[in-house]
Order: C-alpha cells, then structure tokens, then sequence
C-alpha cells in the first residue's frame, strides 16, 4: 500500500503516517516493495508501495498435548512457516514434553528457520488433572503449578522470552471462534482426543472463570460407577468418551484396537462393535453439552480432535442427544459441526492469544487482552 492508502485506513494525517512509516522502516518492520510507477498517470514522483517485512516478526506457538506435542510459527505477514507434531506417551512428565517441544523447533532451525527476529511465545498446557503433572490427585494441582514454572524457565533459557501459558484445549477455543469468522457468537468447543477439555465463548468473550477451570467438560460425572478418572473421581466424561475410554470399551467387547489408525481403519468398516460403543461415548457427550446449552445458550457447538475426525457416527449421535434433549425449548438448539481447526489448534490459538487485540480476551486473566511487550533478559515487562 501506498502512504496515502495507509492514512486513508487507519485516519491518521499524511504527516503522521509518514513518520511512524519512516521509524518501521528504519527498525526493519516495514520495506519498500516497489512503486506505483506502473499503474500511475500523470506527472510528478511515484509513489512508494509498502509491505511488512516478513522476516520481521515471527510468534511461536506450542501445545503440550496429553498424546502429542504440536508446534507452530508464523511470520510478520502471518504465514505459517512451519508446523510440526510429535506423538509422546500420554503419561510422560513435563520434562519429556517441553524437551521433545524443543526438540522439534531445533529440528525446525535447522532447516533454516531463524527465530532471530521472535516477538512472542505462547505455550498450550494440558488441564489440572492431566496425567503430565500428577497421577496422585491430592498433589495434582501443586504439581501443576512447578510443571508450569518449570516449563516457563524452560522457555525463557532457550529464547529469553516470557512465554503466556494457558490451557490448551482454551486457546484451541480461542483459535476456532477466530477463525469461525464469527467471533462475537455464543460458541462452545469442544476436544476429543487422549483427554477431554474445551473452551466457552460468552457475549464475544473466552471465559477463562475464577480459578482458570473454565472448559473442564472431561470431569463432568456421566457413570457414577464407572471407571476411576485420573481427577480422583469416578464415571467422568473423559472415562467414558476420551480415545482411550473408546479403545478399552472395544477391547471389553472382544474388538482389539491398538491405537487411532486401528479405531480409523474399523470405523471406515462400520465395525459393529466400534459403532455400539461411539454411539455410547456420543451420547454420553450429547449429554454434557446439553445441560450445557441450556445453561448457556450457545449459538454453536464445534467438535473436534480425533473421534469427530475419523469417526462420523460420533459426531452425529452427539449432535442428535443434544436435539432431543433441548427440542422442546423454542431457541435452544444450536448449529453442532466438526471443528476445521486441526490438531495444533492450540499452538495456532497461543499464536492468536499473542498476536490479535480480539475482543475475545478483553479482560481476559494474566495479560492476555492484547499483545504484551516481550519480556527479554534485562527488560522490564509491560503490558
């Protein structure tokens, strides 16, 4: 774009636009791309196009996912300039994650991605509960709390940034209302995967809630009897519907599936077993997402993660126990779809976290209401 056309966009003077154009310049955000001279009639000096130099910024994102480790990173134009993922075992402690993390963005490097010109870290970590920081339920949240100091360290040797750390399954809310294109609609997400967790967008807002536990669906109790849940409690929602529930709910009905790529290969074959139990696991979501909606009202139930994916069936049984359960009350029922956010959506959503001034996170706990400078080594923090 041209001076003009910047001004013209953001309603500042020629004058200003030309000094604050001139500084990006010099600091190297911003370069000459070419001029007008092309398309430009009449007299006079051509004009000068403008373009963000890509090599300028780039924002890291990272999800610490129960079963995988995903990472992502984007330049000042917004490109993704890689993404990477990397199965670990869904009991590994935090220092395998973060380690395995590193890891893949060393592997990146070396490829020849630069992270000289890195503005911002974003880390996606698993819930409360999640067997990364504890199996032993009393110690869980104490344990929680030094894995993420520990994993914030961890960071700040290797970049020398102070990375924002939330909730992965939230930030992979934040990445899907955004990329919804409708980001001021009421909208629950919801993600199936090793673990179950999610995110609720109110009145335009991520709702983080007042001790960061906005989004637990997985430790809804749906069987009292069930079966033990790592939380310490029995018969939750991720014992019943998570991957691995599915895979130990086949294997007691005589169907033996190892992992993901067995359970897709079965349900491609309308494996009987396979379906008896997805309609239960879906069922037993539908619930949970009902009570749900009803409470809040969403215009949107989104989906995702591995079951939606691979496994239709699942994601139509979820969508038919939430119509029967709220048809009855006019204005409830809500539109239930498949997420288009892949599997990084919580690295993609730590990148949104950094990068977007999004209503989103107006007011939204620990700074996250807009970009904050980056905190480096000898830097004060401002936010």
């Amino acid at each position: 774009m041209r001076r003009a056309e910047l001004a013209s966009a953001v309603g500042l003077s020629r004058t200003t636009l030309s000094e604050i154009v001139t500084d990006l310049i010099h600091r190297g955000a911003v370069r000459i791309v070419d001029t007008d001279a092309v398309d430009r009639r009449g007299s006079g000096r051509p004009a000068e196009l403008l373009s963000l130099d890509p090599r300028a910024g780039q924002f890291l994102g990272i999800d610490l996912a129960h079963a995988a480790v995903h990472v992502a990173i984007i330049d000042a134009s917004h490109e993704v300039i890689a993404e990477r993922q990397r199965p670990i075992a869904s009991d590994a402690p935090w220092r395998d994650r973060i380690a395995t993390a590193l890891r893949i963005i060393d592997d990146i490097e070396a490829e020849g991605t630069r992270f000289d010109a890195l503005q911002g870290v974003g880390v996606g970590l698993p819930g409360s509960h999640s067997s990364a920081w504890s199996i032993d339920h009393p110690r869980a949240r104490r344990n929680s709390d030094e894995a993420r100091e520990a994993v914030r360290r961890e960071i700040e040797r290797r970049f020398g940034l102070t990375p924002m750390l939330d909730v992965n399954t939230r930030l992979a809310a934040l990445a899907q209302a955004v990329h919804s294109g409708e980001p001021e609609k009421e909208l629950i997400y919801l993600r199936v995967a090793d673990g179950i967790g999610g995110g609720v967008v109110v009145g335009g807002r991520l709702i983080h809630g007042a001790a960061g536990l906005a989004g637990e669906f997985g430790h809804v109790t749906v069987r009292r009897d069930g079966r033990r849940c790592r939380c310490g409690k029995r018969g939750c929602l991720e014992t019943v519907a998570s991957v691995p529930a599915v895979l130990e709910s086949c294997r007691e009905r005589g169907l033996d599936l190892a992992g993901p790529e067995d359970l897709g290969r079965a349900a491609d074959c309308a494996d009987p077993v396979l379906e008896e139990v997805l309609r239960e696991s879906g069922t037993a979501v539908g619930h949970v997402l009902a009570t749900t909606v009803l409470a809040l009202n969403p215009t949107d139930i989104v989906v995702g993660g591995v079951l939606p994916r691979i496994a239709p069936v699942f994601l139509d049984q979820v969508s038919s126990t939430i119509t029967f359960e709220v048809h009855p009350i006019d204005g409830a029922r809500p539109r239930v779809r498949s997420s288009e956010v892949t599997d990084s959506g919580g690295a993609m959503g730590a990148i949104v976290a950094l990068l977007h001034r999004t209503s989103l996170l107006a007011d939204y706990p620990g700074g996250l209401d807009g970009p904050s400078s980056p905190t480096r080594e000898g830097d004060h923090h401002v936010r």
